[in-house]
């Protein structure tokens, strides 16, 4: 039986405030970041290093970190001390000026950012589920924080320079500790583990299905079509003459246009199914970077920012789904840390550093690699729609649900 109305926005609140920092500094990151290291004297090839380098480290740590969660039976203590450690390590970069000394900083960075992100989005997929709540509408505010932080960003660094971007992030990181502490605590471990018809699983059990290993690998390689964007996108956008302002705009924008398809989530899910919305991102990916391979009219960048609504979003919430479904709720933390560490995090490791390479060699048509990346998530997704039945992949089998 669901909570009475009120109870269940304060709950929506409280689970959407620390999501709301967390990308606030997100967005701030994600499109002025590389223009920081810029401006520290990094060159691009050292970028894609760099970012590389951060992820294999974040498919470490968030491994370790949700394995840790996983057995202290919550995340909430874990993701509160992890917050306090990304405040000290803002300091330090602060103060690093050489490539050596921001790659130490950037390691010891990709150990506490990257872990609460699969924790808090495990809290999010139980807790909404638990509460009656809709998983896209308490994320949308995370996108809504976002665009805040994408668009100070760029104002900031258009009136005071790129120093900026470290300051704007710093802003709500020093939240993140304080806004860990609303998120519910875990229950009781004696309760979990009595959860009606789900029995209890190991990691291997998981890793043997290859239904999941599908999964991870479509979903992996849709966030993984990213990279060129992320880590060269302004880059390129500023070596056409296009101005900061209007830069942050256009990142805004995309993620905007990504609430809008948030908002009707839940609708898209019920046509489309799982399968059909991690199709779809990767579908809009062939589109999308193809076309920017070959584009710096902001019109056509309008148009195809405006599909990150597909290569993010549905494919986000279908993987969110497909967990949801697939496993039982006392493995959330262990199964999102998989997703995050081995399907995103590992595939983008990897893309990150071919992203590096192709784009010191072919500029902007570094994005037909991501091309290629696109297409091949699309030939996993259309086999884990043949193999996956849409019930549990571990514990007791429900009846299936629609994939």
């Amino acid at each position: 039986m669901s909570d009475r109305p009120t109870s269940r926005l304060l709950q929506g609140m409280r689970l959407a405030a620390y999501g709301g920092a967390y990308f606030f500094a997100a967005g701030a990151f994600m499109s002025y970041w590389p223009v920081w290291l810029r401006d520290r004297g990094v060159s691009d090839t050292e970028i894609g290093t760099l970012f590389m380098s951060r992820q294999i480290v974040a498919v470490i740590a968030t491994l370790s970190v949700g394995w840790i969660a996983h057995r202290l039976g919550g995340p909430r203590g874990v993701i509160v001390a992890l917050g306090i450690g990304a405040i000290v390590m803002m300091g330090a970069y602060q103060f690093s000026y050489s490539f050596l000394a921001i790659f130490v900083v950037t390691m010891i960075w990709g150990f506490l950012w990257s872990p609460p992100m699969p924790l808090y989005d495990g809290v999010l997929v139980t807790e909404t589920k638990k509460h009656g709540l809709d998983y896209a509408r308490v994320r949308m505010w995370s996108s809504v924080a976002f665009i805040f932080g994408t668009f100070i960003a760029g104002i900031a660094v258009d009136r005071y320079g790129p120093p900026w971007v470290l300051y704007v992030g710093m802003a709500s990181i020093v939240l993140l500790a304080p806004l860990a502490l609303l998120l519910p605590a875990a229950a009781p471990r004696a309760a979990a583990a009595a959860e009606p018809g789900h029995a209890p699983f190991r990691v291997a059990d998981l890793l043997r299905q290859p239904a999941f290993l599908l999964f991870l690998l479509a979903c992996g390689l849709c966030q993984a079509s990213h990279s060129v964007l992320y880590s060269f996108g302004t880059l390129t956008w500023r070596g056409a003459g296009i101005d900061d302002v209007t830069i942050s705009a256009l990142w805004a924008e995309s993620v905007a246009i990504e609430i809008v398809l948030m908002l009707f989530g839940g609708w898209l899910l019920g046509r489309l199914g799982v399968c059909g919305l991690i199709a779809l991102g990767l579908a809009a990916g062939l589109v999308r970077w193809t076309a920017m391979a070959f584009t710096t009219e902001l019109w056509a960048l309008v148009l195809l920012q405006a599909l990150h609504s597909c290569t993010f979003a549905a494919c986000h919430l279908g993987a969110m789904a497909f967990l949801q479904r697939a496993l039982p709720a006392h493995g959330a933390a262990i199964g999102q840390s998989l997703y995050y560490a081995l399907g995103t995090g590992a595939t983008q490791a990897v893309v990150y550093q071919f992203s590096g390479i192709l784009y010191s060699e072919y500029g902007q048509r570094a994005f037909l690699g991501m091309t290629v990346v696109s297409a091949i998530g699309m030939c996993a997704v259309i086999a884990l729609a043949r193999t996956w039945n849409g019930g549990l992949l571990v514990g007791h089998t429900q009846v299936p649900l629609p994939r």
